[in-house]
Parts: structure tokens; C-alpha cells; sequence
């Protein structure tokens, strides 16, 4: 097979830039939308999970223990206990936040990209069906035909009983088939509607052709997903060593307050300020098992990668192969083809000089259709193929 590597169709460029980007269905579009929304805005809290919240309180406070009456007093403090040295542990909870933030990117983007591959899968099936019904009835044709010449011969004494019996027991089965084929036409229809608002009959099936090898490596968003993943992994070994490593943080705390009436002391300010810091350093039993748990996790996520590798690799030399033998299929139907219609033509000049019937005419004309009909058959497995690659990848120049 001559190999075209490139990706034109009228998905494009681009999955979602077409009449066929926005097929899924308004909930579905929301659900992916608010994924997305969700993803960022978490990633946003976790970058800034290092930075502490500020406490302020303001209190009053009412006693009646002197003879006096009942005193009040208030007060206002704002206090702040802030790490600013955790051993890079911050540096690297920022960029542990933005890996994450990616890899969650990447995988709703595979989860959309798949789910529109589901419904386009399902337009190009809605497509095959047709073709085998259509296919079926012309086997039907034939079975009907042939019954009939059987049991002619079958009155003349000619042919055993049992060649009869087989003639009408595939023509039933042939019947049966075409009937199973409408049941399955449905459900592709109600599976459709589960993905999609848009009318199947009116949205027009993409034309897929070869990706190159590289280009499915580069864009492969499986790929990127667990790469990403591995980024993580790598971050949160990072942050989880630097959580049993010293820790600097700056105290600080302004107080505004009644003095007490009672006891007036000329040394006391109203308003005044506490600061300060300190160094700690957590001493955790767990901290080796936490520490070598993430470690191995790491080791983990980057053996994913290459495993990976290996399956992006395998994955598109088995769509290469399958394609290949769908080409042979589709050659080999084409010569069928040609020979089925020098048959017919052949057929219809002896029909015409009284050494044929009809039937075997209209039985070349149904062989002939059908043969015809296999080639757009296994040209539509082709395309299924095909949009097995191109649902992982996500830009296709």
C-alpha cells in the first residue's frame, strides 16, 4: 500500500473546528467544560496551598467582677505564621501544581476526544449497516433464485432433496441476519442519541487518510497524559522529601485593645506588635516509608512512559497491518468485480440466443452488486480504523 502520511479531512486540522466538533450534546459539551473549569481552579488552589491564611479575630469582653459595675473591653489582633523556607518545597508544591494541571488537562481532552470518536464511530457503523442490508438483500435475491432452480430440478427428478433443503435453510438465514442487522441499526441510533442532539441522516462522515508514525507519536495524547503523570510523580517525590526537612517561618501579630479602667498602667500600649520566627523540623516515624512510597511511585509513573512507548509503537504498526489487508479485501472484491460483469454481459448475450434464463442473469447482476457493495464495506473499516489513531492525537498539521 502506497502510504499517504498525512491527515486531511473535514475533521481537519483540528477535531473540534468542524461540523463535526461540536456533535456531542449540550450536557456532554457543559460536563467537559466544567471538568476543564474545575481542573484550573484546583491547580490554582494548589499552587497557592503554601502561603497561609492570615487570622483575624476581634473579640469583647464583658465582666462584672468589680463593685463598679460591668466593664467591657475589646480587642482586635491579626496574626500571621508564615513558612518562607521549606528546603525548595515550595518551588517544587508550584511546579507539582502545574504538572498536575496539565495531566488533568490532557486526560479530559482524551476522555472528550474519545467520546466524539464514539459518536463518529457510530455514523460511520450507521453507514456499514446500511451497506450490509442492502448487501443482504441482494444475497436474499439470490437464495430465492436459487430455491427456485433447485426445486425445478427437483420436480424433473434431477436433484437430491437434501440440496433443496440446504438452498431454502440459507435463505432463512440470510432473512434472519438482514433482520438482526435492522435490531443493531436501531441500537446505534439510540446509542447515538445517548452522545448526541444532532440528526445522524444529516451530518456528513469525515474522510480519514494515513497519519504518519511520527506525527501519531509526537501528538499522542495518551502518551502526553502519562508523561505529564510522570512530571507529577517526580514533583511529589520532591515535596514529600521536603516535608521532613527544616522549615523557616516569619511570626508575626498586631493587637488593638481596651486596657482594663481598673488598672491603668502608664508601660501598656493600646495598639502593639509581636514578631518573630522560627525553625522547625518535623522527626516522623513514617518518614522514610512516606519518602520511599513517592520514590517508588516516581519509578512507577516513568516505567508507564516507556510502556507507553510501547504500546503507541504497537498500536499503529497493527492499524498499518489491518489496513493493509483491507486494501488486499478491497483489491480482491475489485477483481470480482470485473469478473462478475464480463460474466453478466456474457450471461445476457445467452439469455438473449435462448442457452440462459433470466435467472442467471439477475443472479450475476446480484453477484456483481454486491462485490460492489464489500469494496464500500471495507473501505468504511478502513476509515474505523483510521479514526482509531486519530481520536488519541491531539493537533494533526
Amino acid at each position: 500500500m502506497k502510504r499517504l502520511f498525512l491527515l486531511y479531512s473535514l475533521f481537519s486540522s483540528a477535531l473540534f473546528a468542524d461540523e463535526l466538533g461540536d456533535i456531542l450534546s449540550t450536557n456532554k459539551e457543559l460536563l467537559f467544560e466544567y471538568d476543564l473549569k474545575s481542573n484550573e481552579l484546583q491547580s490554582d488552589m494548589l499552587s497557592k496551598s503554601w502561603v497561609n491564611p492570615v487570622q483575624v479575630r476581634y473579640g469583647k469582653d464583658y465582666t462584672t467582677r468589680f463593685k463598679t459595675g460591668t466593664i467591657d473591653t475589646s480587642t482586635l489582633s491579626v496574626y500571621i505564621d508564615q513558612p518562607i523556607f521549606r528546603s525548595g518545597g515550595i518551588y517544587y508544591a508550584i511546579k507539582y501544581s502545574n504538572a498536575l494541571r496539565h495531566a488533568n488537562r490532557a486526560e479530559i481532552k482524551l476522555r472528550k476526544r474519545q467520546m466524539i470518536g464514539d459518536a463518529v464511530s457510530i455514523l460511520f457503523n450507521l453507514k456499514k449497516n446500511r451497506l450490509e442490508q442492502k448487501k443482504l438483500r441482494y444475497l436474499v435475491k439470490n437464495d430465492k433464485i436459487d430455491i427456485r432452480q433447485k426445486k425445478d430440478s427437483y420436480d424433473a427428478g434431477i436433484l437430491d432433496s437434501s440440496f433443496l433443503d440446504q438452498a431454502i435453510l440459507k435463505k432463512s438465514q440470510d432473512e434472519a441476519n438482514l433482520l438482526e442487522l435492522e435490531l443493531n441499526y436501531l441500537e446505534l441510533k439510540q446509542r447515538f442519541s445517548l452522545l448526541s442532539d444532532r440528526d445522524p441522516g444529516k451530518l456528513r462522515l469525515p474522510k480519514l487518510k494515513m497519519l504518519s508514525r511520527k506525527n501519531y507519536t509526537e501528538q499522542n495524547l495518551e502518551l502526553k497524559q502519562d508523561v505529564l503523570r510522570a512530571e507529577e510523580s517526580e514533583y511529589n517525590e520532591k515535596v514529600t522529601w521536603a516535608k521532613y526537612l527544616p522549615t523557616v517561618s516569619l511570626q508575626g501579630q498586631y493587637t488593638n485593645g481596651d486596657l482594663n479602667p481598673l488598672f491603668p498602667s502608664p508601660n501598656l500600649n493600646e495598639a502593639y506588635y509581636n514578631y518573630g520566627f522560627s525553625v522547625s523540623m518535623p522527626l516522623d516515624i513514617n518518614t522514610f516509608s512516606d519518602v520511599e512510597a513517592a520514590k517508588v511511585e516516581k519509578l512507577r509513573a516513568a516505567t508507564q512512559v516507556l510502556d507507553r512507548k510501547d504500546t503507541v509503537r504497537e498500536e499503529y504498526q497493527w492499524i498499518d497491518n489491518s489496513l493493509n489487508i483491507l486494501d488486499r479485501k478491497i483489491s480482491l472484491a475489485r477483481k470480482d468485480e470485473k469478473v462478475y460483469r464480463s460474466l453478466l454481459k456474457l450471461t445476457k448475450d445467452l439469455v438473449g440466443a435462448g442457452e440462459k434464463t433470466q435467472f442467471d442473469a439477475d443472479i450475476m447482476s446480484n453477484s456483481l452488486q454486491i462485490r460492489k457493495l464489500d469494496q464500500k464495506i471495507y473501505g468504511i473499516d478502513k476509515q474505523l480504523k483510521l479514526l482509531q489513531l486519530y481520536i488519541r492525537v491531539e493537533n494533526v498539521l
